[in-house]
């Protein structure tokens, strides 16, 4: 069992293939940085490049830089004055690359020697996590698995209750986060004081979640209830997303209830990591899901054989994985693909 505390705590799991780390607070997970085996290169938060500027767009107002690995870096012309096309740059990652859009980066000045070109290595999965409360210790075992399937659960999860009753939806689309807060079974003799109550817990959830599920751009929220204090929810608002500064700005509340937040993209998003484009766990994800799950049932069944069925996509995932978990197993398990399985479901047996 995660302990709860009021001080930030940090995990880390490793299974086969795949590292976690979670930031929990108050026992919620509040980030969850995935880092998978083999994952392909790529320009990541905090990683330093020699970019070529390759175009420099006077309508969009944009440059556009050769990283050599990936989609070009973009960097506003107003930080390029007097930068000709084809000079080489040092620029460090701000933002990564998410969808269709190529990662951001900020100007530290001109670079020597062949472009394009590494300079550093972003910080390890081990040191962003310890960045985030520097003075915890970072727990692994049992605890840390624990802490990660949660929050990969709640990351990946639409709707979420509120701690004291009420729900608070966050869908993503492709030109906003969409945000529903629902008194839902919430009772109270003053159904203004209800939905005020709800908004103000909604606000923080939000704001939270927003972080476990790397997300941010232009976020829309739609409150509950009607004549909302403006001011009180603003001001919420400001306290819950401070952690999440600079470059936050709130707007205020319109006559038909919603509010705007905008936060600056830093990160790719989680669904983009761990779910395909049609919205399900993709193969990778459901082949590591299977290997944590053998892993578990091993421990608890001690020497028993282990029998377990997926989709075939999914079977094929877990064939980079089989060694590692012979490693920590042994060669005690079986795995067959069954056509009539749908990505996301798994079956095992301990025999």
């Amino acid at each position: 069992m995660v302990p709860v505390t009021e001080r930030r705590q940090l995990f880390l799991d490793r299974s086969v293939g795949e590292t976690r780390g979670v930031v929990m607070l108050r026992g919620r997970p509040e980030r969850l940085l995935v880092e998978r085996d083999g994952d392909p290169g790529g320009a990541r938060l905090g990683a330093a490049y020699a970019a070529r500027l390759r175009r420099a767009d006077a309508k969009l107002g944009m440059g556009f830089l050769d990283l050599g690995d990936g989609p070009d870096a973009v960097l506003p012309l107003t930080a390029l004055k007097g930068v000709a096309e084809g000079a080489t740059l040092e620029v460090e990652i701000t933002a990564e690359a998410r969808a269709d859009k190529g990662p951001a980066v900020a100007l530290v000045g001109p670079a020597e020697g062949p472009a394009p070109r590494l300079l550093r290595e972003p910080p390890s999965l081990a040191e962003r996590l310890q960045a985030f409360s520097p003075r915890s210790s970072i727990t692994r075992g049992p605890d840390a698995r624990e802490a990660a399937d949660l929050a990969e659960g709640q990351a990946l999860a639409t709707v979420h209750p509120l701690p004291e009753g009420g729900t608070l939806s966050v869908e993503a689309t492709r030109g906003l986060v969409a945000c529903d807060i629902d008194v839902g079974a919430r009772t109270g003799s003053d159904a203004k004081r209800v939905g005020r109550a709800v908004n103000l817990a909604a606000l923080v959830e939000l704001a939270r979640l927003l972080r476990l599920k790397s997300l941010a751009g232009l976020i829309v929220v739609d409150l509950a209830g009607r004549g909302h204090d403006a001011e009180a929810l603003i001001r919420a608002a400001r306290e819950a997303f401070h952690p999440d500064n600079p470059g936050v700005q709130i707007g205020g509340v319109s006559r038909l209830g919603l509010m705007e937040i905008a936060k600056p993209w830093r990160e790719r998003p989680l669904r983009e990591r761990l779910l395909d484009p049609d919205g399900r766990p993709s193969a990778a994800t459901m082949a590591l899901r299977l290997a944590r799950a053998l892993e578990r049932e091993g421990r608890v069944h001690g020497g028993a054989r282990l029998e377990a069925r997926a989709a075939p996509e999914v079977v094929a995932a877990f064939d980079p994985l089989r060694a590692g978990l012979i490693e920590r197993l042994g060669a005690r398990f079986t795995l067959e693909p069954d056509p009539a399985f749908a990505r996301d479901r798994l079956e095992l047996a301990a025999r």
